[in-house]
């Protein structure tokens, strides 16, 4: 029998309490049961629902005046958006990190309306910061990570959903935009494509450039890997293992114009200085083009007699000006037999290719059995005057040996002034031993410190073998031609592009107009392209019609490259036209390069611009990459197709003019022309 209850009212005897329960039947038990699980599903709900009201899916973290960066929580990304209207301009997606949801911020950020924080504990450290702008008109934010353990890799993505991407590496296929590249995450640092067809290629800045108006400017001392997948993103990430930073700078602009202009301007004491402008063609003797030397090389009278051979075929052919480019192995040959004359007090014929020029070409490399290496180590110079291993504690320096060509060689020391002041007096001595106009410097790119996972010394991390090497070569004079670009584009010397492939492919005649595209937006306008036809193997060799529209480009380029002379490969009608091209060349194209030359100098424009140079918010104009303009006034819409005799063409710049120079016929800007005829002896050309 149930007592009545006697007690206190705010205290409940646990005796009383379980015997209640205890007396509770089976069903009411379960009843209550049910009823805290409704409960607790309600508060749960509640909960989330009060999250998804109270808490938006992005948010703001940094304002400045036209734009600002928001924290998205569903993918843990950076969202950079134009003011007033919120237009997404990139999207950055987060790794290495926890970052679906974020800590809050730092106490020392959140009182500076100019920065922001987040600190992920044991993870790494993020600072957004507001800073002074580049140049009138755009507005800049930097992104700092710290890694805050050494197993920490650091990791974010740029989206390209709606962005088309410009700049940063070229590549062996290259692509315009870079959307449809794809590589692996590798060091970011000039490769030779020739040799590592799946690295990066010779010229490359640590910029991006994007359709929306951002640019991404990656900080000079900081380490990072690239990696390319082809339309969905590009990441930078921190090497592994080395708590390295990762920090860059997001600059928005109001279109992708006006982003790139806003680069123009050069490192503080980086005045812009163009190569010798007579291997354009610009000045009597004409010196463009360039015809490379094909033939015997065992000896050096061989040389000598193949040399006098192309020259008269030149001239046979009324094709008797330009230069006569002779390869390293040539080079070295004609060196050896000029220093055994001199040695033996005779004196070696210089006029060996008149009245065309002479280009001999030289490497940073030596042949470990090259009399030219062995006599340093007699000398005892060779730690010195070539790249070495660190030494240990007490030992003593090794060069370090790295393949060129097929062999084993040491690599010049460019950090040792003795060594790189004897190398330049070299290449005058042979220069003018041989009677040389131009000197052109192969083997510039890559580390080789990084090649075989040797740490090198601070001063030749990433590039800097590149950079320290390329300044010293501008001493020689402005017809001085090198193989890679890296931080080097202010220098007076022109680069030689990398080789393409003999077929219609975007390694071959398709990825012409991207590098060209891609080299001009990097500031290297005064490029040497490869040879008309392509240089490496390619399915379509020996092909008259290829070899036809590679020369109907190359005619409105710097300089026009020849390695199979066009009466070997083609009919006659094919020699005809090569003649056509090059008076096109002089008389129409070089007068334009002066031109536009001048403009880059003063403003840093490119001289070869892309579409959206004159339609920048237009989206046909993103994704053209078989149309260049020269400056704002000369469109060239070459054919790249086998076999086709017809194209579409894209005019820019709605509210201007077009006049085909063929037809006479005017166009209206900001207009696709479908179906445009371009025989096989035309290529469409238009003047604004």
């Amino acid at each position: 029998k149930a007592m009545p209850l006697s007690r206190h009212t705010g205290q409940i005897p646990e005796s009383n309490w379980t015997m209640g329960l205890r007396e509770m039947t089976e069903p009411w038990k379960g009843a209550v049961g049910c009823l805290g699980v409704a409960v607790f599903f309600a508060m749960t709900i509640g909960i989330i629902s009060w999250q998804a009201l109270e808490q938006p899916p992005e948010e703001w973290v940094l304002r400045g005046r036209s734009g600002g960066l928001l924290w998205e929580r569903r993918r843990g990304a950076l969202v950079l958006r134009a003011l007033p209207t919120g237009r997404p301009v990139a999207a950055i997606a987060v790794g290495g990190v926890p970052a679906a949801e974020p800590p809050p911020p730092r106490d020392r950020c959140w009182h500076d309306g100019g920065q922001f924080c987040y600190s992920w504990e044991e993870d790494a450290e993020l600072r957004l910061s507001l800073e002074p702008p580049e140049a009138p008109g755009e507005e800049c934010y930097a992104v700092r990570w710290s890694p805050l353990r050494p197993d920490v890799m650091l990791k974010d993505c740029f989206s390209m959903a709606n962005v088309s991407w410009y700049g940063g590496p070229s590549v062996r296929a290259q692509r315009w935009p870079l959307n449809g590249a794809q590589s692996a995450a590798q060091p970011f640092v000039s490769g030779d494509l020739a040799t590592n067809p799946h690295g990066f290629g010779p010229v490359l800045d640590r910029y991006f450039l994007g359709s929306t108006g951002v640019r991404v400017t990656v900080a000079p001392d900081v380490p990072f890997l690239l990696s390319l997948e082809s339309h969905r993103h590009f990441c930078l990430e921190t090497p592994a293992g080395r708590a390295e930073p990762l920090r860059y700078l997001l600059c928005l602009s109001a279109n992708v114009a006006a982003a790139q202009r806003h680069t123009g301007t050069p490192p503080a004491g980086m005045a812009r200085a163009p190569p010798g402008t007579a291997l354009l063609g610009s000045c009597p003797p004409r010196r463009s083009p360039v015809w490379h030397y094909q033939g015997p090389e065992g000896s050096a009278a061989r040389i000598r007699r193949g040399l006098r051979s192309l020259v008269r075929r030149l001239k046979r052919h009324r094709l008797q000006e330009g230069v006569v480019a002779l390869g390293e192995r040539g080079t070295a040959i004609l060196a050896a037999a000029e220093q055994a004359a001199s040695e033996g007090g005779k004196k070696q014929e210089l006029a060996l290719v008149e009245p065309l020029q002479l280009s001999i070409t030289l490497s940073p490399y030596a042949s470990i059995s090259s009399p030219l290496f062995l006599q340093s180590l007699q000398h005892g110079e060779a730690p010195g005057y070539w790249l070495s291993r660190q030494p240990r504690p007490g030992g003593s320096s090794i060069p370090l040996l790295t393949t060129w060509k097929g062999q084993l060689c040491a690599r010049l020391n460019v950090t040792n002034e003795v060594a790189l002041t004897w190398y330049l007096a070299r290449a005058r001595r042979l220069q003018q031993a041989l009677g040389a106009a131009y000197l052109v410097f192969e083997g510039v790119e890559g580390n080789s410190f990084l090649e075989q996972d040797v740490p090198p010394p601070a001063e030749l991390a990433g590039d800097g073998y590149a950079r320290v090497l390329a300044a010293a070569l501008a001493t020689l004079g402005n017809g001085t031609i090198i193989s890679a670009g890296a931080g080097s584009s202010h220098l007076p010397l022109f680069v030689r592009m990398s080789p393409l492939r003999s077929d219609w492919s975007h390694a071959g005649l398709k990825g012409l107009i991207p590098s060209v595209l891609h080299y001009s937006l990097l500031g290297y306008n005064f490029f040497i392209p490869d040879t008309v036809g392509g240089s490496l193997p390619g399915d379509s060799g020996g092909d008259p019609e290829l070899f036809v529209r590679w020369l109907q480009i190359v005619t409105f380029l710097p300089v026009m490259a020849f390695g199979s002379p066009p009466w070997l490969c083609c009919d006659p009608w094919v020699l005809n036209l090569t003649r056509q091209c090059l008076r096109r060349h002089r008389d129409f194209v070089v007068p334009l390069l002066l031109k536009y030359g001048a403009e880059w100098r003063a403003l840093g424009h490119p001289v070869f611009r892309p579409a959206w140079w004159l339609s920048p918010t237009d989206p046909t104009a993103f994704s053209v990459e078989d149309e260049f303009l020269i400056g704002d006034e000369v469109l060239v819409a070459p054919i790249t197709e086998k076999g086709q005799m017809w194209r579409d063409i894209f005019l820019p710049g709605e509210g201007h003019l077009w006049l085909d120079t063929s037809s006479a016929r005017v166009f209206d800007g900001g207009t696709t022309l479908r179906n445009y005829s371009a025989s096989l002896a035309e290529v469409p050309v238009f003047v604004k």
